[in-house]
């Protein structure tokens, strides 16, 4: 396994002092993850509408980018501390710091001080319980995964899972102080997706994450138990999908939506458990990695469809 004393010691002119930075704007936008950052935004903002009673536009849209800055935040601190393996798999390569666009005390620095500024941003234009919420996503999502969980175990991605489930929860916070049932459903919606999303992507990457060391369920377990498992999370999410129209805080479209999007991922994940090798099981893997993306985004879609046009009238 790579550690991270080979990463620090063959970049170590990166953080010389003197050094002249190499990063552009666009750099420190990748720093960001905006792809995680746009998708922790619109989670966030269906907490946020599903929340009772009214919040002060201008108040929504502070909270809004401050849990946006926070995510962003931890992708930083994720890119800090994993630019070793980074640095050894082809998709993450070119990111700014293991290509040496930016320097790991620069993004350290960087994560850092919007952790800092996007909890006490939050905190000062909400409330304290939401502030405290997003501080401990960040934790977890840096400390907790990236430094422990994703070396460590090929659970990385389920028990981790929980860091990017959490902005609705956040979100509603926000705007009433408090969690709800319904916003943890949507949290759990989140987090039994993250597994066979991931996985199916690890299943035609495994051979990047074997080579940088990361222990990801089909390096570990194989991948006919991966299979299995990405089938079996899939089970659980297609009725937990449709929950928030049983719970009636979705209406009858979104019941559709959840009911048809759900079949259509146990299907898919059906094909990948059927499929086992060569080009067609990489091929029927990334066709429910693109599904499940297509999913969640049309889940949360209506709901904010539905609660932003309520909001309005």
């Amino acid at each position: 396994m790579v550690t991270k004393m080979s990463f620090v010691e063959h970049d170590a002119g990166l953080s010389a002092p003197g050094r002249l930075s190499l990063a552009t704007p666009g750099d420190y936008l990748a720093l960001l993850k905006p792809r995680v950052m746009s998708l922790v935004v619109f989670t966030a903002l269906a907490g946020l509408l599903i929340a009772p009673g009214h919040m002060h536009p201008v108040l929504a849209f502070a909270a809004l980018m401050a849990i946006a800055v926070g995510a962003g935040a931890s992708g930083a601190l994720n890119m800090w501390y994993d630019a070793d393996i980074d640095a050894l798999m082809t998709r993450t390569s070119t990111r700014p710091v293991p290509s040496g666009r930016i320097a790991p005390d620069e993004a350290l620095g960087f994560g850092l001080v919007l952790s800092v500024l996007s909890v006490f941003t939050l905190g000062v234009v909400t409330n304290w319980i939401a502030a405290g919420l997003l501080a401990f996503t960040i934790f977890f999502y840096a400390v907790v995964y990236t430094m422990w969980l994703k070396r460590s175990t090929p659970q990385n991605i389920v028990i981790g899972g929980a860091a990017g489930a959490l902005p609705p929860v956040v979100a509603f916070a926000a705007a009433t102080g408090s969690v709800s049932l319904e916003s943890l459903v949507l949290f759990a919606i989140i987090f039994v997706w993250t597994p066979p999303h991931f996985w199916a992507l690890a299943l035609v990457k495994c051979g990047e994450y074997g080579r940088a060391g990361v222990p990801m369920m089909p390096n570990v377990k194989g991948q006919a138990r991966t299979r299995l498992e990405i089938l079996l999370y899939t089970i659980i999410l297609a009725p937990l999908g449709v929950a928030p129209w049983l719970m009636g805080f979705a209406s009858g479209i979104y019941g559709a939506v959840s009911i048809a999007g759900g079949l259509v991922m146990l299907v898919c994940a059906i094909r990948v458990y059927a499929r086992r090798e060569g080009a067609a099981g990489d091929r029927v893997a990334m066709q429910l990695f693109g599904v499940s993306i297509l999913y969640l985004f049309l889940l949360f879609a209506v709901i904010v469809a539905e609660n932003g046009i309520a909001a309005l009238r």
